[in-house]
């Protein structure tokens, strides 16, 4: 093992991105090293690795950006991007850091999709542009924050690029769907990409994608969760005097064993709901156009049969490793069985994958979607296969839940606030699916049955991550499960 490579062993399960985290790193290997900057005279170089990590028997590729500087000219403002010294190409000692922070290298690395880079000698890296898209250089890279798979680095108020850490031979789905939609109003306009090839691969993966930034626009699940947060007063926890009037009038009411007006309940709940029907027609027709300019197939009955065995060894999985998921698992099955006897041929085509409210913008009058890539950690050929339009619906539909449950996290428990939330989940939930319906989905009313089974499937995925990486929130998908599977027992 190089100086370099123990540094990144060392530097790796300490980033976000990493999907190995809490399982020792075995082995490491630099599998290949591209030089894509040099300043010269001593300058700042920026290197591009392809690093191997070892863990329990398997092999993951991630990407690093790479910066070296001589050590006295490290700018504090880098220092705690720092991974360490060592050799890098001349046989001087370079401080190597992550040059995501740079941005000095950044821009420089717009650059790259204008003029090129220099040859490394361990293989080449192309710099592609979309046609017609003739790339503006000149500003500098700002590293956005709060990633957990990716590294996005925004360039003025011209583009975004986004650097896919974790790497599979093939072109990302991301990139795929992203030109597949070029032109529609409800996606970033796509710029051009990064890739490479990998040793023994015959197609190149893809490193980056660079697309038109949108500025000014609010992230779908800020949105959502200001206003559940409007609705129960800041959150749970809030005594009863300092909750907003509705809040207050329906604590009372409560008490009194009385109900809400409609025009009074629906005074808070309104104005997100008219953001989820939008929402809804926004993805029907996102979903429509990708129908359109990409293959499509149905699921025959046998198929489905065997997507529902697929989603019976997940729970049983999850069950094992989370003794609460266990007691609901009868009425989970049974929803299962029911997907797997659905006796009509299911239409599928290339979707989202990973759909929430953390995926969608919101700017003027348009909701825009974002990442398209699909789950990370899973091989791209995987994130390629067809799959019904109705898992993103039941993605999103989870999304309204944890929107509505996140802020009684931590909280005592409070049978008024939590009642609210899950009005507010329910009302956007219903709104979301009418838009959807509205504009040419497949009506979500009318496939209960396969809707249901994607939204257990899903809720059970969440279950497990949340046991392993966020116990607090464990309580988020398990109530949803409570809840959706009170409304139907199981037969005798």
């Amino acid at each position: 093992m190089s100086q370099l490579e123990e540094l990144l062993a060392a530097w790796l399960p300490r980033q976000r991105w990493f999907s190995g985290k809490g399982i020792p790193i075995q082995q490491i290997r630099i599998e290949s090293r591209h030089r894509l900057v040099s300043s010269g005279h001593g300058g700042p170089e920026l290197y591009l690795l392809v690093v191997q990590a070892g863990q329990r028997g398997r092999s993951s590729r991630y990407q690093v950006l790479l910066g070296a500087r001589p050590p006295r000219d490290l700018p504090p403002e880098l220092a705690g991007a720092a991974i360490g010294v060592c050799t890098v190409a001349s046989g001087r000692p370079r401080v190597v850091y992550d040059a995501t922070h740079d941005a000095e290298l950044t821009g420089l690395l717009l650059e790259c999709f204008v003029s090129g880079h220099p040859e490394s000698g361990d293989g080449p890296v192309r710099f592609r542009t979309v046609p017609g898209t003739r790339v503006r250089t000149g500003a500098r890279g700002r590293l956005l924050t709060g990633e957990q798979s990716n590294t996005s680095l925004v360039f003025g108020d011209d583009y975004v690029l986004k650097a896919f850490r974790r790497l599979w031979p093939g072109h990302n789905p991301d990139l795929e769907l992203n030109v597949a939609l070029a032109g529609s109003p409800y996606v970033a306009r796509p710029c051009g990409w990064i890739e490479a090839d990998l040793p023994g691969h015959p197609v190149p993966a893809t490193l980056a994608l660079l697309q038109e930034y949108v500025p000014g626009a609010t992230d779908g699940w800020v949105l959502a969760t200001a206003n559940v947060r409007c609705l129960l007063g800041g959150g749970g926890g809030q005594r009863e005097s300092a909750l907003p009037p509705v809040s207050r009038l329906r604590t009372r009411a409560l008490r009194e064993g009385r109900g809400l007006s409609p025009s009074t309940e629906s005074l808070r709940l309104r104005s997100f709901a008219e953001e989820a029907e939008r929402l809804g027609r926004t993805t029907a027709e996102v979903h429509r156009s990708l129908a359109q300019a990409l293959p499509t197939d149905v699921l025959s009955p046998a198929a489905a049969a065997e997507l529902a065995d697929a989603m019976v060894e997940r729970l049983a999985m999850a069950s094992a490793e989370v003794p609460e998921l266990a007691e609901h698992a009868p009425r989970v099955l049974e929803a299962y069985a029911d997907f797997a006897e659905v006796d009509e041929p299911l239409p599928i085509q290339r979707v989202h994958g990973d759909y929430h409210l953390g995926q969608v913008i919101r700017t003027g009058s348009t909701w825009v979607l974002l990442d398209f890539e699909g789950e990370p950690t899973v091989p791209v050929r995987d994130r390629q296969q067809l799959s019904s339009p109705l898992r993103d619906v039941a993605g999103m539909l989870r999304s309204f839940d944890y929107a509505a449950g996140f802020l009684l996290v931590g909280e005592p428990a409070d049978p008024d606030l939590e009642w609210s939330a899950r009005t507010w989940a329910r009302t956007n939930r219903e709104a979301f699916c009418a838009g959807y319906a509205d504009g040419g989905g497949p009506d979500p009313d009318k496939h209960l049955t396969v809707l249901r089974a994607f939204e257990f499937d899903k809720a059970v995925y969440e279950v497990l991550y949340e046991a392993r990486n966020r116990p607090d929130w464990l309580r988020v998908p398990l109530e949803s499960i409570a809840t959706a599977t009170a409304a139907r027992p199981v037969p005798g």
